[in-house]
């Protein structure tokens, strides 16, 4: 045998000798491993579930917010994260006065916070993170914009929580004033759905008498903090605006009598001495039984009109932007979110606090949320029925609130004396300023007035 052949043969021997301890070590066969012999590949993690590592130590998450469709879907995607070993999540669910009133008594006072994540929306976002009683979470939405795509929430929605550049809350939920009528009742009298109030009131005219009809149209006039938000649209509408740059009040010049008068309107064409009846959750059940035939209602509160077990007239109900108290400006509806949000004062790691709440509004949650309420997530294209007019209102309705914390001031002023213009104790005019006055009074007090 040659030198080469022999040293061919070598190489070959020993590269089946390779083949073999390879295949030996490995488990395999030429019939294939057995079950048992093999190691499994990593499964995926369930996009469904709260995918986070269990902390060290048993950890009880709290939750509080006030209950609709929307927040009660993600309440639940909250309690996915009871299945992870150390976790103990509780929601706490009271209506919205309620839920307001134990936050600010909770957090007022400087001490633990018996609450992890805290419900608000725009203005308590402002109000709570102006007092300091909110986590800011710049550092904490860098430190996950990836892992949780949090450019695909639009950079305005984290604007309606932010306080001088700090960012107070998550945005979960989009909302806005939108209009849901009796379609076949709009067929029946020959009438376009409204686009201004003028229109609206014109309807009531038409619809008062209609078969079955006790209260042709409801806004949401029944209480101080309800006519505040509907005084807003209005006024912003009108041209006109709260506070002036140098934050001196604006809110009692022509636009807002305006404003304000053109509410009344409404309110007499439309509802008479029974508003104070009628706030939006009157409405919906009103709409759903056949006696009010139109509604400015909140997106999130009209999950029951889709639902024939809630409604008898879920096949004719239909959704339209709001209506412009203005003809020709902007529609009377704002740019509203629900943000859920972190007290300043928690126990708990904060980094797993604001895990939890992405884990339960990541992509896949709002995808299905959608279903729900409107989401804040750009690439969710499909949900409710009320996704086009709720969106439509906020590109063309009168905005957010202005994260100024003097606005809450404005806020409590008006809720006070605004329902006197209804009760017709006050006209506008005396009304605004009586709120003006009570307004500057604060202000100066708390140091935003000289």
């Amino acid at each position: 045998m040659t030198d080469t052949k022999k040293r061919s043969t070598l190489w070959l021997g020993l590269l089946l000798a390779l083949v073999m301890v390879t295949a030996a070590c490995s488990g395999t066969t030429d019939e294939g491993a057995s079950p048992d012999e093999t190691t499994s590949p990593t499964e995926p993690a369930d996009p469904t579930a709260c995918n986070l590592e269990a902390p060290s130590a048993p950890t009880t998450i709290n939750y509080i917010g006030w209950p609709f469709a929307a927040t009660e879907f993600y309440a639940a995607e909250l309690e996915k994260c009871n299945e992870v070993d150390n976790i103990d999540l509780d929601v706490q669910f009271l209506d919205f006065t309620a839920v307001t009133e134990a936050v600010q008594l909770a957090l007022a006072t400087g001490t633990d916070s018996p609450y992890d994540i805290v419900h608000g929306s725009n203005p308590e976002m402002t109000a709570w993170g102006s007092a300091g009683w909110l986590m800011p979470l710049n550092d904490l939405i860098d430190k996950y914009r990836d892992e949780y795509d949090l450019d695909d929430i639009p950079q305005s929605a984290w604007d309606g929580s932010s306080v001088d550049g700090l960012i107070m809350g998550v945005p979960v939920i989009g909302d806005s004033q939108i209009i849901a009528y009796r379609s076949d009742l709009f067929d029946e009298f020959g009438l376009d759905v409204p686009t201004t109030y003028d229109e609206i009131i014109a309807a009531c005219v038409v619809l008062a008498d209609a078969p079955g009809i006790d209260i042709p149209f409801v806004i949401d006039f029944s209480a101080g903090w309800a006519m505040e938000i509907e005084f807003l649209a209005a006024l912003r509408s009108f041209g006109g605006d709260y506070l002036n740059d140098d934050n001196t009040p604006a809110f009692n010049g022509s636009e807002g009598v305006e404003a304000l008068t053109k509410m009344m309107e409404v309110l007499d064409a439309c509802m008479g001495d029974a508003y104070l009846a009628y706030g939006y959750e009157a409405g919906e059940s009103g709409l759903n039984n056949g006696t009010v035939a139109f509604v400015s209602i909140w997106a999130t509160s009209m999950d029951s009109m889709s639902d024939p077990e809630q409604s008898e007239f879920s096949e004719v109900i239909k959704y339209a932007p709001a209506a412009a108290p203005k003809p020709g400006s902007q529609l009377g509806g704002t740019a509203w979110h629900n943000y859920f949000a972190i007290p300043a004062a928690t126990t708990n790691d904060p980094d797993l606090i604001f895990r939890i709440i992405m884990e339960a509004a990541d992509a896949r949650s709002q995808a299905d949320g959608a279903a729900f309420g409107v989401v804040t997530r750009l690439a969710v294209l499909d949900g409710v029925p009320t996704l086009l007019a709720v969106n439509t209102t906020i590109d063309k309705g009168v905005g957010p609130y202005e994260a100024n914390p003097a606005i809450v001031l404005v806020q409590i002023a008006l809720g006070e004396t605004l329902p006197l213009v209804g009760s017709g104790e006050m006209t506008p005019q005396e009304a605004l300023d009586a709120a003006a006055e009570a307004y500057i009074a604060e202000a100066t007090a708390q140091g935003y007035l000289p």
